[in-house]
């Protein structure tokens, strides 16, 4: 792989949030907007500081064309009011979260969208079209993807500049609800920032969480006739080597509102074996974890679980797509989607009819909140993931839920010709 098929990442000037001018910088950030998917959690968040980033990413308006500009109308107040300054000068930043065991570090920046970088999951158009409005109105990232890319996992390249910012101060530290501690520096030497290009142009990346932004970063650099150098030609976005930092994997859950579990269970006619589970949540996950081949856990909330196995092969050879890998084939969201959700069910990939929650408590309270029926899944290793996106292949949407994210609202970036 020469230099130029690799990944560029540049520098650019942060824009950050005044720590005088706020209660706290744990009160001004948030998850990922579409991890934030309760109203209650939106809700929260805007209560935590008046000037949580939730105001940005997740803006409440009447319709869609209000809520962008709403954003777009907070960001220049806030800009114009000091509450959120830009850095001195352009800069790469390295980002750790550490959590008891979890340490996680990886460096921030403007990658060129030019290069080899892999998707795994396909994207829903109306919210790349959201995310799109969004982000035009504003001309702002304001969170980054988080990718991932193998290297040697030694303290050598981008990572011994990552490993030397984090013995200086860094810029911030704070501790976020969740109990993660996260702490930013930035890099500005001309020798780290070389170290780190030249170390990166071998490597291609991963997108671990942010299909749905890069796809939106693509689309607007389209519209900005993809110029190199443009600011529209570049997306911010956390890079993560997971040879050195591994990244968890984790399911995302469906949360079906309008159909109730005894129907549910009833429509499924021995496409399936369905079992009850006894005892609560913990115990129902670990007969999950040990089912073998496809299975699933369907609740209406916190208790009485089924846990669904053993397909019927026949219908499994019917509905799952035959031009795929073996490995592609047998994935649980494969079988969920392909089997259940449209042959069984017949409900279409549609917000109104399925849910995508991280959290599997909050996926069983809407189960319950709403009538409906959640279906809890296994998480997919990161290699099976690594090795299908490297052959062209696409995971089902929303199949898998790599962390620890960013938090949002640590650093943003400007796309205007004055940031």
């Amino acid at each position: 792989m020469t230099s130029t098929d690799g990944l560029s990442l540049h520098t650019f000037r942060g824009l950050r949030y005044a720590p005088h001018r706020v209660s706290s910088l744990t009160a001004v950030t948030s998850p990922p907007y579409d991890v934030v998917v309760r109203p209650d959690g939106v809700r929260h968040l805007e209560t935590a500081d008046p000037y949580n980033i939730v105001r940005l990413i997740l803006p409440h308006a009447i319709d869609p064309a209000t809520r962008h500009r709403k954003a777009a109308d907070t960001l220049a107040r806030w800009r114009a009011e000091g509450v959120l300054t830009p850095d001195p000068r352009p800069a790469l930043y390295v980002y750790e979260q550490r959590k008891e065991d979890v340490l996680q570090r990886g460096i921030i920046g403007a990658l060129a969208l030019d290069g080899p970088v892999l998707p795994h999951e396909g994207v829903i158009p109306e919210v790349v079209e959201d995310r799109a409005a969004l982000m035009r109105a504003a001309a702002a990232n304001f969170e980054p993807l988080l990718l991932s890319y193998r290297g040697e996992g030694t303290a050598s390249g981008a990572t011994a500049v990552i490993e030397r910012a984090t013995q200086r101060p860094p810029l911030l530290a704070t501790t976020t609800e969740d109990g993660f501690a996260h702490r930013l520096w930035a890099v500005t030497d001309p020798a780290e920032l070389a170290a780190v290009h030249t170390d990166l142009s071998a490597r291609q990346a991963l997108i671990a969480d942010g299909h749905h932004r890069w796809a939106t970063y693509q689309r607007l650099a389209e519209e900005h006739g993809s110029v190199p150098g443009s600011p529209w030609s570049s997306g911010l976005v956390l890079l993560v080597d997971t040879a050195r930092y591994p990244l968890r994997v984790r399911a995302i859950h469906r949360v079906l509102p309008h159909l109730p579990l005894e129907r549910a269970v009833a429509e499924l006619n021995g496409s399936f074996r369905v079992r009850e589970v006894p005892g609560a949540l913990p115990e129902a996950l670990e007969a999950l974890a040990e089912a073998e081949g496809s299975a699933f856990l369907l609740a209406s909330g916190p208790d009485a679980f089924r846990l669904l196995d053993r397909p019927d092969p026949e219908l499994l050879e019917r509905a799952v797509r035959k031009d795929r890998p073996e490995a592609w084939r047998r994935l649980d969201a494969t079988v969920l989607h392909s089997v259940l959700l449209d042959e069984v069910w017949r409900i279409p990939d549609h917000p109104e009819g399925i849910r995508y929650i991280h959290d599997t408590e909050a996926a069983l309270g809407q189960a319950a909140k709403h009538g409906g029926t959640a279906v809890l899944m296994r998480a997919v290793d990161e290699e099976t993931v690594r090795q299908l996106a490297a052959q062209g292949v696409t995971m089902p949407r929303k199949s898998t839920s790599f962390g620890p994210k960013p938090a949002t609202g640590l650093v943003l970036r400007m796309l205007d010709d004055d940031a």
